[in-house]
């Protein structure tokens, strides 16, 4: 089985590990006391799953002592197992506790000897869970995420791990103006100055996906140029939608009615698109 196992300071980022696993097929385990770690491989074991993260941290400080002899122990039955310790400086912690409005976990944990009317400062609780786990930092790979944003940790993890990005998804959408402009759309580019198809009777029955819209359009200099400008725009930036990690790209053309010029445009652009990516084409206002 392939085990990601995910430690470290409390607002350093393990919840964005653990979010990423997930969404990459991991069945994922939230604060797991190391104690229960090979019970928990067993049963996943006999459930078929194949790749599990779980993150552990610093409440189950009884415990943690048994994590290097558990990790051995995986390693010892022939499981791939990766230990990542995500940390920060306490300058970036406390303003990202500040921001969140979280309480630190171990400040619902009593010390024996502290009074209960006298809760440990957000500083303090930072302290005592670097001390807790300085025994563990050694184990795996470190990751300083003080100046990281979530979405460069989210990259870093899927490197680490060797997660396939998946590609990004480049939607097309056609859709009328008239009815309003889709909300997922991420890019809209208006096609209503191109020449209309709709004036000419013989074509207003038919659509932008049919031969003689078809042939009426491409004859037309203004709407070469106009799909020249769109691809070339989409072009220049994909890549850096890509190495944003996102997933999809909503690209939506609109014109009056949805039918002719729209519809055109969306075909003529993801017939370009699909050698290289992938591509979904949809026309909102077709039946």
């Amino acid at each position: 089985m392939r085990i990601v196992l995910i430690t470290g300071i409390s607002g350093s980022g393990k919840s964005v590990a653990l979010n990423v696993l997930e969404d990459a097929g991991y069945y994922c385990v939230d604060n797991l006391p190391p104690a229960l770690l090979p019970s928990l491989i067993d049963a996943l074991i006999a459930d078929g799953t194949a790749c599990a993260a779980v993150a552990v941290d610093a409440r189950s400080a009884q415990s943690l002592v048994e994590l290097p002899v558990n990790i051995r122990m995986l390693k010892d039955q022939g499981h791939d197992i990766k230990v990542m310790f995500l940390t920060s400086n306490t300058h970036s912690l406390v303003a990202r506790f500040s921001e969140t409005r979280r309480s630190h976990p171990l400040s619902h944990q009593l010390r024996p000897d502290e009074n209960p009317a006298s809760r440990r400062t957000l500083i303090e609780c930072i302290l005592e869970e670097r001390e807790r786990l300085s025994a563990i930092e050694q184990l795996g790979h470190v990751i300083d995420t003080s100046d990281l944003s979530a979405n460069k940790l989210r990259a870093w993890i899927k490197e680490l791990v060797e997660i396939e990005r998946a590609p990004l998804t480049l939607f097309f959408e056609s859709f009328a103006f008239k009815l309003g402009v889709p909300l997922d759309a991420d890019f809209v580019f208006d096609v209503r100055a191109l020449p209309n198809p709709y004036y000419d009777l013989t074509l207003r029955p038919l659509t932008g996906m049919d031969a003689p819209v078809i042939a009426f359009l491409d004859a037309q200099p203004s709407a070469a140029e106009l799909l020249e400008d769109i691809r070339a725009f989409i072009e220049k930036w994909l890549p850096s939608f890509k190495t944003d990690n996102r997933s999809y790209l909503t690209v939506a053309l609109g014109c009056t009615g949805g039918q002719h010029r729209s519809v055109y445009m969306a075909e003529r652009l993801a017939a370009y698109f699909s050698p290289t990516e992938r591509v979904v084409l949809r026309h909102r206002e077709q039946s």
